[in-house]
């Protein structure tokens, strides 16, 4: 029994702090495209073709603009080919349409080390997560769900590092960034379904199951998703319109983007309201854990969408840009443990009635 305890909070220890590790990783990718540093490394892994970036220019060779876009054009040809092989003829169209595809960023050795220090996150996280796949081993004999999704967690963090490559290659190409968006919340979701399951025994609350409550967790977190989603469209928008204009005039950007900006503004206020009777229902279980976490959802979605506020009058303050993607990333993940507490603590609720009335 000892030894089961050690290894629950062996893998707990090392899982939270790849969990963490992941939402620091979208904090600093906000901060890399609030910054327009995503092509601060034109080359993947390497920058600049050396492990160590260089501090300054005269460290790179006179024609390097060219070297570097040569690269960048043969290896997107490449993969336009197999995108094109299996029908995927727009996406691969697109790889070329892209308005900055032939344009190659001159070197700044600030968005230099900001896009390293990236990647250096991006290389920790793979660390965590072979410990993790590592200490999950054990559970082959106990629980193999945990090995698996231990397992898929490790197979999609390299998938992500592979388009991440892609990303970099494209310039950034909007459809490549929201994919990479959209499986850092599934890598996260997976890993906390992960610790959860395999610490699920110290879950000792047991109220009444409501159908209701499960549903509408799954509803508000489905939706979140979404609108996490919708939000990385319109920050590709918004980095299209910057790239149009310069990077000059911020407060002219709002009123030249598409409708996806104005479905994610008005959408946001239902999605208030779907947090709010989410909230009540789970203060109606009179659980502390899960009023805990209603408490922390509620005060989530209120500073994001006051920082979202700030982002569509204020002219788009780029400090706020990362905030306000890390704030939705959290959102999800308090959402997302909703759910999977939900989900046990009811069982034992179910278990604990069958007991009693044998």
């Amino acid at each position: 029994m000892a030894i089961k305890s050690f290894q629950s909070k062996r893998f707990r220890t090392i899982g939270i702090l790849t969990v963490v590790a992941v939402y620091f990783l979208i904090l600093v990718g906000g901060i890399v495209r609030s910054t327009g540093s995503g092509m601060g490394c034109p080359d993947w892994p390497k920058c600049f073709g050396s492990w160590v970036p260089p501090t300054d220019v005269s460290q790179l060779p006179a024609d390097y603009l060219e070297v570097y876009k040569q690269q960048r054009i043969e290896k997107n040809q490449k993969l336009a080919a197999y995108l094109s092989k299996f029908g995927f003829e727009d996406v691969s169209a697109a790889i070329f349409s892209h308005p900055s595809q032939f344009i190659e960023t001159e070197f700044n050795p600030t968005k230099t080390l900001i896009e390293y220090v990236n990647r250096l996150v991006g290389v920790l996280i793979g660390i965590f997560i072979f410990l993790t796949l590592l200490y999950s081993v054990p559970f082959l004999k106990q629980d193999r769900t945990i090995f698996y999704l231990s397992l898929g967690s490790f197979i999609l963090v390299g998938f992500q590092g592979w388009l991440g490559s892609i990303v970099v290659s494209t310039n950034l190409l909007p459809v490549t960034i929201t994919i990479h968006m959209a499986l850092a919340l599934i890598l996260v979701a997976m890993l906390q379904y992960a610790v959860t399951r395999a610490n699920r025994q110290e879950i000792t609350e047991s109220f009444e199951y409501s159908p209701k409550v499960q549903s509408m967790l799954w509803l508000v977190a489905l939706i979140t998703f979404g609108q996490i989603l919708l939000g990385t469209q319109v920050r590709e928008e918004v980095d299209l319109v910057a790239f149009m204009m310069n990077g000059v005039n911020r407060d002219q950007w709002i009123d030249k983007l598409g409708i996806d900006f104005y479905v994610h503004r008005s959408f946001s206020i239902i999605v208030l309201g779907l947090y709010v009777f989410l909230a009540y229902l789970i203060y109606q279980l009179q659980d502390k854990h899960m009023s805990k976490l209603a408490n922390i959802m509620l005060l989530l979605v209120g500073v994001e969408i006051v920082v979202g506020i700030i982002l569509a009058y204020f002219a788009i303050p780029p400090f706020l840009q990362p905030v306000h993607l890390t704030l939705a990333a959290l959102l999800f993940g308090v959402q997302f443990q909703l759910l999977i507490s939900n989900h046990y603590a009811s069982q034992k609720a179910i278990k604990k009635s069958v007991v009693s009335s044998i």
